[in-house]
């Protein structure tokens, strides 16, 4: 039981710093090497970058739910019905303002940028989404706990 990956987005305009998302992110999934920017030119022109954070082993995955806190995980908790998907996916956007910042707050698409993550889940046929989901956070707050 945990998480098959975790996979973290962020868009800066070409008048952001891209590195600053980077070193979020990098925080965020407690791995320098799991970041990559790319590079490119939005509809109109101008310098976009994509900056994104992937961990793809599902112990260095599972782990990295812990760095959210008990906070957030135990939002997490309540309002699974809203964030899972048809794909066994927890669907997890955090205010980019304050990960910068060094706050994790969950948040929805709004007039704040965000940071989108997707975390999906390592479920078997027979086993119910909602019962795995819960066990993986509740693992994820025992980790911080200790």
């Amino acid at each position: 039981m945990g998480v098959h990956h975790v996979s973290w987005q962020s868009t800066a305009s070409g008048l952001e710093d891209e590195y600053i998302h980077a070193a979020a992110l990098s925080w965020l999934v407690d791995d320098d090497d799991a970041i990559e920017i790319e590079r490119m030119n939005s509809y109109h022109g101008s310098a976009l970058h994509i900056v994104t954070a992937e961990l793809k082993r599902r112990g260095q995955a599972t782990k990295s739910l812990s760095r959210l806190g008990v906070d957030v995980l135990n939002k997490l908790k309540s309002e699974l019905s809203t964030r899972m998907d048809d794909d066994n996916v927890l669907h997890i956007r955090l205010d980019l303002i304050e990960l910068i910042a060094g706050r994790l707050v969950l948040t929805v698409p709004g007039n704040r940028p965000t940071v989108k993550g997707r975390a999906k889940l390592e479920v078997y046929p027979g086993q119910d989404v909602f019962t795995v989901a819960n066990e993986t956070l509740d693992k994820a707050i025992n980790d911080v706990l200790n």
